[in-house]
């Protein structure tokens, strides 16, 4: 898995029990796996369609930084599949697994398009 994204955990991101509030982890998920699939995909209009069961298996709080991962799981015809790991770089627990999460590619009318990728492109290739 390709650990993409670090965060810095901070008040304003903890819930009443101060540990990072689940919502505002999955805000930060939902956006990096948008970013990794417009990068990927080269189209700015995606969607998440999407998500597999959410296992949150340990926490973090104030102070702690936690990293995103991603891997891609498969290529649809319009969308991309993709897992998702976040995990506490102080404590080296796992935070969060999301195995499945599907991303939609869409065209300028706002319904799915083929986007006609079939495998993992990294911008340096592209150059």
């Amino acid at each position: 898995m390709r650990f993409h994204t670090r965060k810095w955990v901070k008040p304003e991101d903890l819930n009443p029990n101060g540990t990072l509030f689940g919502g505002k982890l999955l805000a930060w998920i939902d956006e990096e796996l948008a970013l990794y699939t417009i990068i990927q995909l080269e189209n700015p209009k995606v969607v998440t369609k999407h998500m597999s069961e959410i296992n949150f298996r340990s926490s973090a709080k104030q102070g702690d930084i936690i990293e995103i991962g991603i891997d891609v799981v498969k290529f649809g015809n319009t969308s991309l599949t993709l897992k998702c790991e976040v995990r506490n770089m102080m404590t080296r627990e796992t935070i969060i697994t999301i195995d499945n999460t599907t991303m939609v590619n869409l065209g300028a009318d706002g319904k799915p398009k083929a986007h006609g990728k079939t495998e993992i492109e990294y911008v340096k290739n592209r150059l």
